[in-house]
């Protein structure tokens, strides 16, 4: 009997090629030679630029009675209209020079879609905490709406056009910076590498002042006990002694109260086999949780 091996090489169909260290350097001083770094600046928006025409088509595929909700909380202010307009300003770029260096984009990659969340490993993490917007695309687009939103958000809270340009500059300054320094490490070091936001409110001690120390620590005391339990007892009741969403309709309405008969019954069997098909994607260990 033929002992197998256990570690086979990759079939030539299988195999995925990754270009060099040193290849990739080479190939993105060839992209800043054909796209330099004025170009991707420029903001050429089309012709026919139409944002609520982009907005309403969108508004197509949404349930009816939220779309409403949605436009009067984007009429609150500029900067609540750029959070919800990820669409229009995906719709800019796709018209403005592009690297062609692309990766998995967080889609909407704006300021207030960045906060604290408890890693699994119990620690508490500052990260990226929406991708709904999630889609391949040039790195750039990221930095952009990351960057635009500081400029905004900054316009709204009072902060001088020269404010606004420092903020905006180093926000960009460090995405720079930090991508240089993760292309030196291996691959597992990038992986796990993570913000510690108990470790960077202590880097920064000096930087801020007290009241604005104090605040941090108080949101991140907060962020500590918010957990699935908690989001259980606030979005649930107890019928019957089983847990059932809590109607707060048109924003949350639980399935009898849309669907009656068969065919809540059927979409209830839908909904447990994809969360059961979720279930099985995840680590043995975190199955049970």
């Amino acid at each position: 009997m033929t002992e197998r091996d256990p570690f086979p090489d990759p079939s030539p169909a299988g195999a995925v090629e990754h270009p060099t260290r040193a290849a990739r350097i080479e190939h993105g001083e060839t992209v800043r030679r054909r796209i330099p770094f004025d170009a991707i600046a420029e903001h050429a928006p089309a012709p026919d630029r139409d944002p609520i025409g982009l907005l309403e088509s969108q508004a197509a595929t949404r349930v009816p009675d939220l779309v409403p909700i949605r436009y009067g909380r984007m009429v609150q202010s500029p900067f609540a209209f750029y959070r919800g307009s990820a669409l229009v300003m995906a719709d800019d770029l796709s018209h403005a020079p592009a690297t062609g260096l692309h990766t998995q984009l967080c889609g909407d990659a704006h300021l207030s879609n960045f906060g604290l969340f408890a890693t699994p490993e119990r620690t508490l993490a500052f990260d990226v905490n929406d991708f709904d917007e999630t889609y391949p695309g040039p790195f750039e687009w990221d930095v952009k709406r990351l960057v635009a939103s500081l400029a905004v958000a900054g316009r709204a809270n009072g902060f001088s056009r020269k404010q606004r340009k420092r903020i905006t500059r180093a926000c960009a300054a460090e995405y720079r910076e930090t991508m240089t320094y993760q292309a030196d490490r291996g691959e597992l070091a990038a992986w796990y590498s993570h913000i510690d936001a108990a470790t960077e409110l202590d880097e920064y001690r000096d930087v801020l002042d007290s009241s604005t120390r104090k605040r941090v620590r108080k949101t991140i005391d907060k962020s500590r006990g918010r957990d699935s339990l908690q989001a259980l007892s606030k979005l649930t009741t107890l019928v019957d002694g089983q847990p059932r969403i809590v109607s707060t309709p048109p924003l949350i309405v639980p399935i009898e109260e849309v669907f009656t008969g068969t065919e809540a019954e059927q979409l209830d069997r839908e909904l447990i086999r994809r969360m059961r098909d979720y279930r099985d994607t995840l680590q043995p260990a975190r199955r049970l949780l």
